[in-house]
């Protein structure tokens, strides 16, 4: 039941990351006075609708996407050019396409159509459905780092080890092991270290380097239990650790770990959601934007690696997933059970999943290649280029750009589109990507 409930929730919050990305498309469109004569959430057969103004407003039955239809999306055709035909007469798909697109006009609203927006308010309209996605995410991350924390070790004390084995690998005291210096000085688990060798301490990255720099010698040591402060004294011992650099071990040549003789103690810390600060939140944005893009820009080489472990035997990272692995993740966040993982946890990975589904619906559709968003971006700013050269070299305006002759093109991105979320479907049953490794 949680697992449904998880699935729930996200498709829920999928539905309405669609139906503000569309609003993000219809307030500007209305504001610049844009007849729009449906604002639909869903595909297919429609389960609801009302009508407002000259605007129907409704549900249809697939949650895969969502659609604003704006008058004149499609220019006429430039006075002089004659309609291209098919050999038996018929119109070409473009032909079609713009004929049909045009109907919608009435006589004397031409000025109301899509294709007689200024450039600058076009790229507003349909930046606006991208940038609200990214709105989200930004909100989302907000609440997740300010509200909520990020997964952090803190200066809590989880464990105190009894000794210091001569097999790291044991799990278990021997006779003629050392005693720990922790368990020595009287530390214990849920003490909370508030100063190292006289440097006070707020994470634990601070305790380790106190640690580090007291070296073999004895140091003073202020812990928090039960609510009061009492102070103890640590000698650590000279034991051979591996070298650790921005998180990672160090390896030699030989691809073995680093070691040296350090201080050791002997204790480890406990993890916890620690919230950040508001200015922390531009630059998490920033990051996962980037590390967004980074895995849209390198998507065929995935999906080629995909393909390779659906239908091999290669192993599959989880960078790229589709909807059926997305339902899989949220339903294991609200139905997996472990220890220190409640419901704070589960929300916050929950928010973090919406989070960046909007930053990947944010910049998929920057993709200069119609029908997505970009496509149109990228015909506005076309457009915006001849209309400034035509200028320079003392020529008529050459009008808008007719995206409707790019419309086999747009065919092709179509299949292309179904043909991934096919493969990434297929790929999430059979070879899952799942949370637990």
């Amino acid at each position: 039941m949680s697992f449904l409930i998880g699935v729930l929730v996200l498709v829920v919050g999928l539905i309405v990351s669609i139906a503000l990305h569309e609003i993000g498309h219809l307030v500007p469109a209305k504001r610049f006075g844009v007849k729009v004569s449906e604002y639909f959430v869903g595909f297919g057969p429609t389960l609801w609708s009302r009508r407002r103004g000259e605007t129907d407003y409704g549900i249809k039955a697939v949650p895969l996407g969502g659609f604003v239809r704006m008058v004149g999306m499609y220019p006429p055709a430039r006075a002089g050019t004659p309609a291209r035909r098919r050999r038996d007469g018929r119109a070409t798909l473009v032909e079609e396409a713009r004929e049909y697109a045009l109907a919608e006009v009435r006589p004397g609203e031409e000025h109301r159509t899509f294709y007689a927006l200024s450039v600058p308010k076009k790229l507003v309209v349909m930046l606006g459905g991208p940038v609200m996605n990214l709105l989200i995410a930004v909100v989302l991350l907000a609440v997740i780092l300010v509200g909520f924390g990020t997964p952090a070790y803190t200066t809590t004390l989880s464990n105190v080890q009894e000794c210091l084995p001569a097999d790291p690998a044991a799990t278990e005291c021997a006779a003629d092991d050392p005693a720990g210096p922790g368990a020595v000085a009287g530390l214990r688990p849920g003490d909370t270290v508030l100063s190292w060798g006289g440097t006070p301490v707020e994470s634990w990255d601070e305790v380790r380097a106190a640690i580090a720099d007291g070296g073999a010698g004895p140091a003073a040591v202020v812990i928090e239990r039960d609510g009061s402060r009492e102070q103890l004294t640590v000698t650590p011992a000279m034991t051979e650790r591996p070298v650790v650099a921005d998180g990672e071990v160090v390896t030699g040549a030989d691809g073995e770990p680093v070691t040296r003789a350090q201080p050791f103690v002997g204790i480890g810390p406990t993890a916890a959601l620690v919230r950040q600060p508001v200015t922390a939140v531009p630059g998490r944005v920033a990051e996962a934007v980037v590390a967004t893009g980074e895995v849209v820009l390198t998507l065929p080489q995935r999906l080629v690696d995909i393909s390779r472990a659906a239908f091999g035997t290669e192993e599959r990272d989880g960078s790229v997933v589709g909807l059926v692995g997305v339902g899989r993740w949220a339903g294991e966040i609200a139905s997996i059970e472990a220890e220190q993982y409640g419901t704070v946890e589960r929300t916050a990975d929950m928010l973090g999943l919406l989070a960046s589904l909007n930053l990947a619906l944010f910049v998929f559709n920057l993709i200069p290649l119609l029908p997505l968003d970009g496509g149109h971006i990228a015909g506005a700013l076309w457009e915006g280029l001849r209309r400034r050269v035509a200028r320079w070299r003392g020529r008529g305006d050459p009008g808008p750009v007719d995206v409707a002759r790019l419309l086999p093109l747009t065919y092709v991105v179509l299949v292309a589109m179904v043909g991934m979320s096919l493969l990434l479907a297929y790929a999430d049953i059979v070879r899952p990507v799942t949370l637990s490794g």
